[in-house]
């Protein structure tokens, strides 16, 4: 099992009345709402717990790609990753992703993914995404060419990575008499893949093909992470493989504290913002952007979304989030994790409002209380 701490890198000012105001923390959230002083204090802490990671023994930090969003600061998180190439050491920097029909041309995807792997010593994790549904809305691009858009750009990028340039590119969106990109990645024949998704068969169908690794996006209920990491272990076995723990990933908040009543007491206010407020209007699925099966599938799916929990008991049944003492925390990540038979658990240790003491407090307490014992555990199930 590999541990990894992933972040948002979320906005946490909204105003109290925010959910009465706002239709939405998405795309034409009124950018009034955002000072630069204090984003700039955020971008600053939330590197420093991230920098906390590696020093803790993480296996690797996360970050991701998000525009005109309060829920996430990252509208280019190359930027974060590139900062992190140089002040972490051990950690494997995961870009979960880069949204690639927004890059135009998407060898530009190539050349800085290659960057940060050199800069960091090989320790890119390259996630490659379609984009969710609220940025081709930002973008105002057609997404119904999302799809064919993110595998001619994906085919491009590993073609720029493996093969030498220059040589020519005649694709249906972009056509490059030139590729050759300077510099090249460290690891060869080029960084692990990973593409995230959220229940779409076409995407675990293309995943399984490429026999890259899978991420479940969070969120819903325990059981429709369940049932998408089984159709992907079966999409592989029709692909001739049997999957590997390391080819699936679980996305999940996590807080620890002293006992159960305390995590919930600090933890529980935080929550809830990010629920009520950041999470409005982030399921958007434009018309096009994927088919008709797979939009039923997720519309299916949002019965059971986070943001319908009400309770903690809500929370707690469907493992939205895993709160609790290190021993609660301990036995309820070890169960599950076996049960979805993931390689690789993606903890949100900070989330909307959380506080840099608490967030510190959080990872310290699962990096030495949680995380050696699961790993032991999990070990012994081949995960």
């Amino acid at each position: 099992m590999q541990f990894f701490a992933f972040h948002l890198m979320p906005w946490d000012r909204l105003p109290d009345d925010f959910e009465q105001r706002y239709e939405t923390a998405w795309t034409w959230i009124p950018n009034s709402l955002y000072e630069p002083g204090h984003g700039g204090t955020l971008y600053n802490r939330y590197l420093d717990e991230l920098v906390l990671a590696d020093r803790l023994g993480f296996d690797g930090v996360c970050v991701n790609e998000h525009h005109q969003s309060a829920y996430g600061l990252m509208p280019s998180p190359n930027l974060m990753a590139a900062i992190l190439a140089r002040q972490t050491q051990n950690v494997k920097i995961a870009v979960v992703g880069n949204a690639l029909p927004l890059y135009n041309p998407p060898t530009r995807v190539a050349e800085e993914y290659a960057m940060i792997d050199t800069i960091s010593g090989g320790r890119l994790i390259a996630g490659l995404v379609v984009g969710g549904g609220p940025e081709y809305y930002s973008f105002t691009m057609n997404p119904t060419w999302a799809r064919s858009m993110f595998r001619e750009a994906l085919d491009l990028i590993l073609r720029a990575w493996t093969e030498p340039g220059p040589f020519e590119h005649y694709g249906e969106h972009w056509k490059l008499k030139y590729v050759n990109p300077w510099p090249r990645p460290i690891q060869q024949p080029h960084p692990p893949v990973w593409i995230p998704g959220a229940g779409s068969k076409e995407t675990i169908e293309f995943v399984a093909q490429r026999r890259f690794a899978y991420m479940g996006i969070p969120y819903f209920h325990i059981d429709f992470f369940k049932k998408n990491f089984d159709a992907f272990r079966e999409a592989c076995e029709r692909n001739g493989y049997t999957a590997s723990p390391s080819q699936l990933g679980w996305l999940v908040p996590i807080y620890v504290a002293e006992t159960d009543e305390q995590a919930w007491a600090e933890y529980e206010p935080h929550l809830w913002y990010f629920t009520r407020k950041l999470l409005k209007g982030l399921v958007v699925l434009p018309p096009g952007y994927t088919s008709a099966r797979s939009a039923a599938t997720i519309h299916r799916a949002l019965g059971k979304f986070l943001s319908s929990a009400q309770t903690r008991q809500d929370i707690e049944e469907g493992a939205y989030a895993i709160v609790g003492s290190p021993q609660t925390v301990r036995d309820r990540l070890t169960e599950l994790a076996k049960w979805l038979g993931v390689g690789n658990l993606l903890g949100l240790f900070q989330l909307a409002t959380l506080p840099a003491d608490l967030t510190r407090k959080n990872m310290t307490l699962f990096a030495r209380e949680v995380m050696p014992q699961v790993r032991a555990s999990l070990a012994e199930s081949g995960l």
